[in-house]
Order: structure tokens, then sequence, then C-alpha cells
């Protein structure tokens, strides 16, 4: 009985786990989320157009193509803790760097650099919370953990823009590199792997989202197929990797996740110029809708996650209702109602809740989807397809809107691009 105990004593501290993760996962995300809120500061000081906006948007998710599998790898191998520790570290360090010498080129430079340690952050974090929660809690807890991203956002959108206009440039990117290197301390310090005996505490509901799953984590002696895969070569490896995305559920996770990142990304680059643009709204203005959204969006993670937990349809039909929503807010923006800051502001926080909150039970099935002992690897995959979009979209909706002088076709594009990916991916295989 004190071994009962003992047992739920050790797995309360999955609660310090996912603050830990959440706070790492806000503060190696604060500037680059900052980003798209000093858009206009960006502007002015670098003399830069809407495209070059976008390619400092994508410039941080560049590495993260390449890395983010390689990170999936290393983190079916080794301790989460100094992995993800690792790559913030890089992130602070390189934004550290970039204040000696601000401009656009060596910001690029950074923005990139920041990217590759971001590679561990990600399937880190949501690795190291899956493997802490049982199916019937998980959701939420990823909910949670994906909210740190926006969450972040919200912060760097309340305080960098400030900070520019007061400061200067060089301010931002030392306070950017400061909470970057406080999220690597704290996940160093307080993560730990989840216990190697015992059930997960609490009941298992039979709900669709836990029936027929398994608990998400290290194998008890290092996953032997991870270890398999490493010993083959790179050609061999490639391929299996490819295969992995092939398979039915894998693939219908890969299309919702590429349609939505990119709205995600849309969001981002469009917003304030949106705002700022077509309902002349003012900069004061402008930066607390751009917070609101934000927060919609870390307030959609969380609820849509937990919803997923418990409701009948399960995380995919989440996600594809998420897709509709995000749809119809778009394409309101392309009418009337997109001109009107009464209208437009609320759709974009529409936007926000549904537009970005969609990755919390996106990356819970992702996790869950995954063979035993290749959690960090598939999540890996999934992401770095998921980077493709992100890298490609901001500058293209950029340069869409410098080539027509409207933001209608890039909603335009969006929406026709969302809506197919969920009639494609609606269909069950």
């Amino acid at each position: 009985m004190s071994g009962d105990r003992l047992a739920h004593h050790a797995w309360r501290y999955r609660w310090v786990v996912l603050a830990v993760a959440t706070f790492t996962q806000a503060a190696s995300g604060f500037f680059v989320q900052g980003i798209a809120a000093m858009s206009a500061h960006l502007q002015h000081d670098l003399n830069i157009g809407t495209t070059q906006l976008g390619l400092l948007l994508s410039a941080a998710q560049l590495l993260p193509l390449v890395g983010l599998p390689v990170a999936g790898g290393l983190l079916d191998r080794h301790d989460e803790r100094w992995v993800v520790g690792a790559g913030a570290t890089v992130v602070a360090l390189s934004l550290a760097a970039g204040s000696t010498a601000p401009g656009y080129t060596f910001l690029l430079v950074v923005l990139l650099i920041a990217g590759a340690g971001y590679s561990t952050v990600q399937p880190g974090g949501s690795k190291s919370v899956a493997s802490w929660f049982h199916t019937s809690r998980r959701g939420l807890a990823m909910g949670v953990r994906q909210a740190g991203l926006p969450l972040g956002g919200v912060l760097a959108a309340a305080t960098l823009p400030g900070l520019a206009t007061a400061l200067g440039l060089r301010a931002t990117l030392m306070t950017g590199a400061l909470v970057a290197l406080a999220g690597a301390l704290a996940f160093m310090c307080l993560y730990r792997r989840p216990p190697a005996q015992g059930p997960f505490p609490g009941p298992a509901p039979a709900g669709p989202a836990s029936a027929g799953t398994t608990p998400v984590g290290p194998a008890p002696a290092g996953p032997a197929s991870a270890g398999t895969e490493s010993r083959l070569p790179l050609t061999s490896r490639f391929g299996a990797r490819l295969r992995t995305l092939r398979e039915p559920p894998m693939a219908r996770i890969v299309l919702s996740g590429t349609a939505m990142v990119s709205v995600h990304s849309g969001i981002g680059v469009l917003t304030v110029l949106h705002l700022r643009e077509v309902t002349s709204l003012g900069a004061g203005p402008t930066a607390l809708v751009f917070v609101a959204v934000q927060t919609a969006g870390a307030a959609g993670r969380v609820c849509l996650a937990a919803w997923s937990d418990r409701g009948r349809p399960g995380r995919h039909t989440c996600v594809l209702i998420c897709m509709i929503a995000a749809t119809a807010g778009m394409i309101a923006l392309t009418t009337p109602l997109g001109h009107s800051p009464a209208t437009a502001c609320p759709l974009f926080v529409w936007l926000g809740f549904f537009g970005i909150g969609w990755y919390g039970p996106w990356v819970t099935h992702a996790a869950e989807s995954a063979p035993p002992g290749r959690t960090g690897t598939t999540l890996g995959l999934a992401m770095a397809v998921n980077q493709i979009a992100i890298i490609v979209a901001p500058p293209a909706l950029g340069l869409l809107k410098d080539l027509t002088g409207s933001f209608v076709p890039a909603w335009g594009l969006l929406s026709v691009m969302t809506a197919t990916t969920l009639t494609i991916t609606a269909r069950r295989p």
C-alpha cells in the first residue's frame, strides 16, 4: 500500500512537468512570436516590404525542416532534459549574438540559428508531456503545453513593440535571449522522466480518445525500433520514414497539419497589416487586437484539446471542425465584413481560437498515432512536413499581397487550400 502511495505521489509530479514544458515552449518562441506584433516597427526601421517581413517569419522555421527529424531521433534515444535544454540554450545564445549587430541580413542569420535550437523544443516538450499523462487527460495536458506558443506571443505582443519604440531592436533581441535562457534552465533543472513502474493515475474513460490507445513514453530499456533504425544506412532510414508518412492515418495528420499551419502563418503575417491598412485601425488598438488573437489561440489549444478528450467525435474530427471554422472566418474577411473594425476584429479573434487552437488536438493525435517507442521520431516527421508550409506560407502570402495590393487573394488562397484539404482528409481510409 505504501508502494502505491509512493507511485501516486511520483505521478503527481506530472503537473510540474506540464508547467515547465509550457514555460519552456513560451520562452523559446517568445521573440519569434513577437515578430508579427513588431511588423510595423520592423518595416519602418529596416525599410522592408511585406515579402521581406514574411521571410523574417520563415527564417526561424527553415533549419527545423531538417532539424525536427534529427531531434525526434535524439529524443527517442536520449533524455529529453538535455536535448530540449540544449536547444533552448542555442536559441538564447543566437538572440544574444543578434543584439550586438542588428540589421535585416544579420537578423535573418540569427533567426536561422535560433530555429535550429528550437527544433528540439517543439517535439521534446510534446513527448515529455505525452509520456506523463494517460489518454484520459492527455489531450488537455497537450493543449495546455501547446498553449505555451501563443502565450509567448501574447507576452511578446504586449511588451516587444513598446520596448522596440523605447530602446530599439537591440533591446528586444536581448530580452528574447534572456527569456529563452530562463526556459532552458527551468527545463534542465526541473524535468525528469516518468516512473518506470506503475499505472497512470486516474480512470480511463471508455471514449474514443482513450479506446485502443496505450501510454506514450520511452520503452523501459530503450526503444528497439529506434535503435534498429539508427543502425541502418541513411537511405534506408529515409525510406522507412517516408513509408511512415504514407500510412493513411499519418497522411491525414500531415495534410491537415500542413493546411492549418499555413492558416496560422497567414494570421501571423497578415493580421496587423490588414487591421492597419484595410480597417484603418490605429497602432495601439491593433496591438491590443493582436494580443486578443494570441490569447484566443492559447484558449483554443486548451479548450479544443480538452474537448477532444471527452467528446465523441475524437481528436481528428476536432481538427476538421477547426478547418471548417477557419475557412468560414477567412472567407468573411474577403467580404465587406473585413473592412469594418467592428466586424474584422471579432473575425480575427475567431481565427485565433480555431486557426491557432487546432494544434492542441492535432499534436495529441499525432503522438497517439506513433508506433511504440517512436513517439519522438513520429512527432519530428509530422512537424518537419509542417515546416515546409511554415517556411513557404509567410513570404508567399506577403508577395501575393505586394503584387496585388490587396489582402483578398491571400485570404482566398488560404480558404481554398483549407477547404480542399478538409474534403480530402474528412474521408475515412
